[in-house]
Formats: C-alpha cells, sequence, structure tokens
C-alpha cells in the first residue's frame, strides 16, 4: 500500500465540504494480475441534483520537489495509467488529478501546463491546502468547462 500524500487530508477535508462522501482510501483498482492504488474514491448522494450519484476517483500531487515539470510529468504519467485502469474496470467513475491552489496558479497555468491539460484532456480538482476547500473543478480546459468556488 502506497504512502499518502503530505495533502491527503486536506483533499479529504475539501472533498467532505463539497458534499462528497469518501468511500475508498485508497481506491483500489485491479487488472490483471497488478494491483495499483489511486489515493481517494468518493461519491456524492442527494447534496446537489448535477451531482446525485457521481464516483469520482482523485489521485493527490503535492508538487513540492524541486522541479515542478519533472512532478508534472510524473503527475500526467500515474493519471494516464490509472484513467486506463478505470476505464476499462470502473467506466462509472471519473478520474481527477488534485492539485493544491499554489500549483495551479504557477507551473498549471503557465503555457506548457495549459498544452499538457488541455491536450491529456485532465480533469482537475483545485484545493486550497490552507482553508481544505475546493477551489476550482476543472472539467476540461480545451472544452472551456471550469468551475470556480
Amino acid at each position: 500500500m502506497p504512502a499518502k500524500n503530505v495533502d491527503h487530508d486536506a483533499v479529504i477535508r475539501a472533498l467532505v465540504a463539497d458534499g462528497w462522501t469518501i468511500t475508498d482510501d485508497p481506491l483500489k483498482l485491479e487488472y490483471g494480475d497488478r494491483n495499483l492504488y489511486v489515493d481517494l474514491g468518493a461519491e456524492t448522494s442527494a447534496v446537489g441534483a448535477e451531482k446525485l450519484g457521481r464516483k469520482i476517483a482523485v489521485e493527490i500531487q503535492s508538487f513540492l520537489s524541486a522541479s515542478p515539470l519533472r512532478d508534472l510529468e510524473e503527475a500526467v504519467g500515474q493519471y494516464q495509467v490509472y484513467d486506463a485502469v478505470l476505464s476499462e474496470t470502473q467506466p462509472e467513475r471519473q478520474l481527477y488529478l488534485a492539485a493544491p491552489r499554489r500549483t495551479y496558479e504557477t507551473v498549471l497555468t503557465e503555457k506548457i501546463g495549459q498544452l499538457i491539460i488541455a491536450r491529456l484532456g485532465l480533469r482537475l480538482l483545485i484545493f486550497d491546502d490552507q482553508s481544505g476547500r475546493v477551489h476550482r473543478w476543472i472539467e476540461s480546459i480545451d472544452t472551456g468547462r471550469s468551475r470556480d468556488r
């Protein structure tokens, strides 16, 4: 079982405050002879009509190394592996990459970050690690659909 990310508890607080129920911590994925672990699984109940019955998986990345670009490369690699396995094993569950607001406001809004997010259609959950709240859900940059908090 992998170690928990330093922002693990902040993301849980943010999701719960946003009306999600944490169902898996971590979310175990099995494919062939391999087991993978996405940081969190969550779903919504009757909190809001647009959330009714939604299921998500959340991979948390803190972007704490000296190279934010290297962190992005690692995060995108994990995201793509988990997304492929989820599409085969739990197609009803959408994967989100959770990143702190400070990361979103730096590397993820830079030209290279925007290119990677748009080209790969990444779904992002931007959280405020200080307040423990969701700052923004980004469904896909290239479609222009996003919600500010």
